[in-house]
């Protein structure tokens, strides 16, 4: 009988013991939580810094593709114009 009687806080005592753990347990997760935060911020701002420079640089790309576009399109009408390039004699052909 006297055990029935203990049993109730016996029971008690196992809870809070086992919720005490948890929030230490929860309690030393928080720092690794906030460095975890930390290192993304840090992330984020430097993937920010390399949208920046990418956006920053993808105007002169353009730039330069036209003007790389362009001298291979005059190259292309000057050999097609070239009646000596057709394969004559003495001839240069191209393999591109």
């Amino acid at each position: 009988m006297f055990s029935a009687v203990l049993a109730g806080p016996r029971v008690t005592v196992h809870l809070i013991r086992r919720l005490f753990a948890s929030v230490l347990e929860a309690a030393e997760t928080v720092p690794r939580i906030a460095t975890a935060l930390d290192e993304v911020r840090a992330t984020l701002r430097h993937l920010e810094r390399l949208l920046s420079y990418v956006a920053e640089e993808l105007p002169e790309l353009t730039d330069q593709l036209d003007r790389i576009r362009a001298r291979v399109d005059d190259l292309q009408d000057r050999d097609k114009s070239d009646p000596a390039r057709d394969g004559g004699a003495g001839a240069i052909k191209h393999s591109w």
